[in-house]
């Protein structure tokens, strides 16, 4: 990938890895994603800014050989992990005089994770700056952006700001730029789902930070760069927010069609009483999609078979993801089928239970449903409307 001119003196210099399917043997990747580094040149030292995953090392080095680096003074590294900072050894290496800069979180982090020498490093504080000569690098903590020990970088003179992985997005695109809005706003929205929603109260704070800048570019680690940083940060004051929508996400899996067809009444119900639905057939499900619409929903249903005695394992799964990701859905909900007995029901509900997230009583069939049960499943549509009335 050719170098990128960000502003006079900065440069792309990262990686596009077009081909990766799955980030972190978790994340799904439909779209690949990139690894941004950059390069700043002032008039009396030069920094990189991150480098790139180990797997795309020569592209960086490529790179910097065409625009013949041959002395490197700072090599910044905004957070820890290996996507970031794994080429860090090698390129320490190459330029044996350069300085690591870094917090004090991130420092031990880096030895732990790449053996780095403790004499490499030169630590730095929240708000701290740095003098390239007619540059100045400022470094803003903003912990929990997803790690302990995340920070930005702001370029004060260009009015850039490094975000690390604040603002970022998996996605592989040629462009520079995110001037395709509605195509970048998914891979955005995804990105934050997956990995910042859970720090969605750390993210609204650290938006208060970023306010304070005057910022012409916003440049991730991940994703194209956006030259109208409104777009995204009006994106992420919406994402991280308190407000949520009429919307019902429905998780589901059914094994003899008993739980399909409440599941199927469900829906109508709620369509008829004018809440939008959005359903996610468990099975094959990229779990990234779920997580894309969990940000906004005000309320979500779980629909599972019993197997044994407990839930479906795919119902526990997804489940377990909603847990972990914390969104700030209002209500929850479970209805289900069963044969002769089970635990389902409390199952799912102590799994969510570290969500602050009304539980609205579902209902349970036994066998395939009937008359009654369709009835308890317009009465539960009735209750998540009254619900949703003041949204």
């Amino acid at each position: 990938m050719a170098v990128r001119v960000v502003k006079p003196g900065v440069f792309w210099i990262g990686a596009i890895d077009w081909d990766r399917r799955l980030f972190d043997a978790l994340i799904p990747l439909p779209e690949g994603t990139s690894y941004n580094a950059y390069l700043v040149k002032g008039s009396e030292k030069t920094a990189l800014i991150d480098t790139v995953d180990p797997t795309k090392k020569d592209q960086l080095f490529r790179n910097l050989d065409r625009l013949k680096v041959d002395n490197l003074d700072y090599i910044v590294i905004n957070h820890a992990e290996q996507d970031h900072s794994g080429t860090l050894p090698d390129i320490l290496a190459r330029y044996p005089a350069a300085k690591i800069v870094t917090n004090a979180k991130c420092r031990p982090m880096l030895q732990d994770l790449l053996d780095v020498a403790e004499e490499r490093f030169v630590e730095v504080k929240d708000r701290e700056v740095l003098s390239l000569g007619d540059r100045t690098l400022e470094f803003i903590l903003v912990p929990w952006v997803h790690w302990p020990e995340t920070m930005m970088t702001y370029l004060k003179e260009e009015r850039v700001l490094f975000t690390c992985d604040f603002f970022g997005s998996h996605i592989a695109t040629g462009a520079l730029y995110a001037k395709d809005e509605p195509a970048i706003y998914p891979a955005a929205k995804r990105y934050f789902a997956e990995i910042m929603m859970p720090f969605r109260r750390n993210i609204k704070k650290h938006l208060e930070k970023v306010d304070e800048l005057d910022i012409d570019i916003i440049a991730p680690s991940h994703g194209p760069l956006h030259d109208s940083p409104e777009f995204i940060t009006d994106a992420y004051r919406d994402w991280a927010g308190d407000e949520t929508k009429n919307e019902v996400v429905i998780a589901h899996i059914s094994m003899h069609g008993s739980t399909q067809r409440m599941v199927d009444h469900l829906i109508d119900a709620l369509i008829d009483r004018g809440i939008t639905v959005k359903p996610f057939n468990l099975i094959g499900l990229d779990l990234g999609q779920l997580a894309m619409a969990i940000v906004d929903a005000s309320t979500i249903v779980l629909a599972a078979p019993t197997v044994l005695v407990g839930a479906h394992p795919n119902a526990i799964h997804a489940a377990s993801l909603v847990s972990a990701l914390r969104p700030k859905t209002k209500y929850l909900s479970f209805i289900g089928s069963y044969g002769w007995g089970g635990k389902a029901a409390e199952q799912l509900t102590g799994i969510l239970a570290s969500l602050k997230a009304e539980m609205i009583p579902g209902h349970l069939a036994k066998g395939y449903p009937k008359d009654k049960d369709f009835a308890a499943l317009d009465a539960l549509a009735d209750e998540i409307k009254a619900k949703h009335s003041g949204l």
